[in-house]
C-alpha cells in the first residue's frame, strides 16, 4: 500500500502544477495537520483514495470551512483495507489557540481511547501533528516539545508508523526526515512524503 503523507506546507506540484494522473497509484493520503482545506479538498478530489486528517495547531478555521470529501479522525480509530490508523492532532499549548494541549491533556486524551484501542487490538498507524518527546521534537523551543504520551502509545502497541507533522524541515533543525523507534518508523511529513505499507 503506498501512503502519501502531507503536513505544514503546501506542494506546489501537487496543487499549482499537478498534473492528472499524479496521485493514481497512491491508496492513501494521510495530513498530518496545518493545511489549507482547499488543498486537502482538492487533493482528495485529484485522487482516488480517502485523505484523513486531523487538526494542525492552526487549524482552526477548520471549524467553519472543513475540508470537503475527507475525513477528520481525530481521538478515533480509522479502518481502512485492514490497517487501523489512530488520529490524535494538536501541538503542546504555547499560547491561548485552538488544538493545543499540557501533557497532562493530552495524557487524558490517549487514556480515553483504552475501549477503542481494545476494540481494535492496537492500531498499525498513528497519524498526529506534533512529534513524540525526543523524536523529532525541539525541547528548546516552548511550541515545538513533543507529547510524552505519544511515546506510552509507540511502546505499548508498537505500531508500523508514527506520521507528524509541525517541526518544519526547512527551519534550520537538522533533523532526519524518517526515524526508527523500536520497531517505529517515525516520519516528519511536512511538506510530503511517501511510505510503503
Amino acid at each position: 500500500m503506498k501512503i502519501l503523507t502531507i503536513a505544514d506546507q503546501e506542494e506546489k506540484i501537487l496543487w499549482d502544477y499537478f498534473r492528472p494522473g499524479q496521485l493514481d497509484d497512491v491508496d492513501l493520503i494521510l495530513s498530518a495537520g496545518d493545511l489549507d482545506p482547499r488543498y486537502l479538498s482538492f487533493l482528495v478530489t485529484m485522487a482516488k483514495c480517502p485523505l484523513l486528517y486531523v487538526h494542525g495547531n492552526h487549524d482552526g478555521h477548520y471549524d467553519y470551512t472543513p475540508p470537503e470529501g475527507c475525513f477528520c479522525i481525530e481521538d478515533e480509530i480509522f479502518l481502512w483495507k485492514g490497517i487501523r490508523i489512530l488520529g490524535l492532532g494538536g501541538s503542546i499549548r504555547y499560547n491561548p489557540g485552538p488544538h493545543q494541549y499540557s501533557q497532562r491533556e493530552m495524557d487524558f486524551r490517549c487514556k480515553k481511547l483504552y475501549w477503542k484501542l481494545k476494540k481494535h487490538k492496537g492500531f498499525d498507524i498513528l497519524l498526529t501533528h506534533s512529534p513524540a518527546f525526543g523524536l523529532g521534537d525541539d525541547p528548546s523551543s516552548a511550541s515545538h516539545i513533543g507529547f510524552q504520551a505519544f511515546n506510552r502509545l509507540l511502546d505499548q502497541y508498537q505500531p508500523a508508523y508514527m506520521v507528524h507533522g509541525h517541526v518544519h524541515l526547512n527551519y534550520g533543525y537538522q533533523l532526519p526526515r524518517q526515524r526508527s523507534y523500536g520497531p517505529t518508523t517515525v516520519v516528519n511529513a511536512c511538506g510530503r512524503w511517501e511510505i510503503q505499507l
